[in-house]
């Protein structure tokens, strides 16, 4: 990438035209993402991007904080470029699984950080939009806010390290989230703690202008709070606790099925868009999140690699991105077809150790002490 010079306060060191321009000005480094026809799509160029310079800027005395923004009115990110990713697995399934493992990274390098990091985010944030923001010290969502991990929708599964993320929800408010892929707004997420403040989005610029002067962040971001009312996540509780507290997927779909013949559109509605997802995604969806309550962010990230391996070797993943998103016929043809075909063999094989070896991650103490 070429450096480029921009004139004081600000910096820029990157192209106007580059897939996330990155900008410093004086205490204050920023990094926009900048693809806005894809909404911000996240890649391998992108992650390599961010995965450099973080450990840099956190040896810096000079920066005070950085920030994560989005060039698009419409996403702060819609997920991971996983037209190029299921492309490249055809082509090379070793590069993809080394695009995989660098992503992870940086996820894990997001949850070390050790400056104050905050993403501002208005529009979608999903997939791995909401793995770069997940980790940050502070998540401030605007009016458009709209975040969903709906990866079970293309044969995938709620990965980035974003099932812990899902485990420490009140329970089983996570495992629901995770195995519908519903979307919820700042109101839901703010009550969840997936973000920790909600700010018109107007707001932004001159919250970034304070940061560089190194103003504190947290009085800064506490004074522009916007107080929120109860959201349609929190106001269907009793029925997701009903249904979702369940001990297994089996149970959870049985007693969905039970209440839909008693009458009850909420369950038909649920059941009717988990039938359309795929069902082997589903069920190591169930488990991986289920895993996760006694998984650190780390050791959920290794388990995501391996998931993520078998995922480029089965067949759902790359059906379900032609099907959604590439001829975007909406008729995937899943295998198998329905969740009653998947037998326990099936779900385990996903979370046997990889015989190539698995994801490494330096321990939390090493990337301590490599003050990153």
């Amino acid at each position: 990438m070429n450096v480029q010079q921009a004139p004081t306060p600000t910096t820029q060191s990157s192209t106007p035209d580059a897939k996330i321009i990155a900008e410093r000005t004086q205490a204050l480094r920023t990094f926009v993402l900048n693809r806005p026809q894809a909404l911000n799509a996240f890649d391998d160029e992108m992650c390599g991007v961010l995965s450099t310079a973080l450990p840099v800027i956190a040896r810096d005395p000079d920066t005070y904080i950085v920030a994560l923004v989005s060039s698009s009115p419409k996403a702060f990110c819609a997920g991971g470029d996983v037209l190029a990713l299921t492309a490249e697995a055809k082509r090379d399934i070793e590069s993809a699984k080394a695009i995989m493992r660098r992503e992870y990274a940086l996820d894990w390098l997001l949850e070390c950080f050790s400056k104050p990091c905050v993403s501002f985010i208005d529009g979608v944030c999903m997939g791995s939009g909401a793995g770069l923001t997940a980790y940050n010290t502070h998540r401030v969502a605007g009016e458009a806010y709209k975040w969903a991990m709906p990866e079970v929708k293309i044969g995938l599964f709620p990965d980035v390290g974003v099932a812990k993320v899902l485990a420490r929800l009140p329970w089983p408010i996570g495992l629901y989230l995770g195995l519908t892929g519903r979307p919820i707004r700042r109101d839901d997420a703010y009550w969840l703690g997936l973000v920790t403040h909600c700010i018109a989005a107007a707001e932004f610029p001159g919250i970034r202008a304070k940061l560089a002067d190194a103003i504190p962040v947290d009085p800064l971001l506490d004074d522009l709070h916007e107080p929120q009312s109860e959201g349609a996540v929190q106001k269907d509780l009793s029925l997701i606790r009903d249904h979702f507290s369940q001990s297994s997927l089996a149970k959870i779909l049985k007693s969905l099925s039970d209440a839909e013949s008693s009458g009850c559109e909420w369950s038909r509605n649920t059941l009717a868009g988990l039938r359309k997802s795929s069902p082997i995604s589903l069920a190591i969806t169930d488990r991986h999140i289920r895993n996760a309550l006694t998984l650190d962010i780390r050791q959920t990230l290794i388990e995501d690699y391996r998931l993520a391996v078998r995922c480029f070797e089965g067949t759902d993943f790359a059906e379900g991105v032609r099907a959604l998103l590439r001829d975007k016929d909406g008729a995937p043809s899943w295998s198998p077809a329905q969740f009653e075909d998947i037998t326990t063999d099936m779900v385990e094989k996903y979370f046997a150790p990889l015989p190539d070896g698995e994801l490494e991650l330096p321990l939390r103490s090493e990337m301590q002490a490599a003050r990153v």
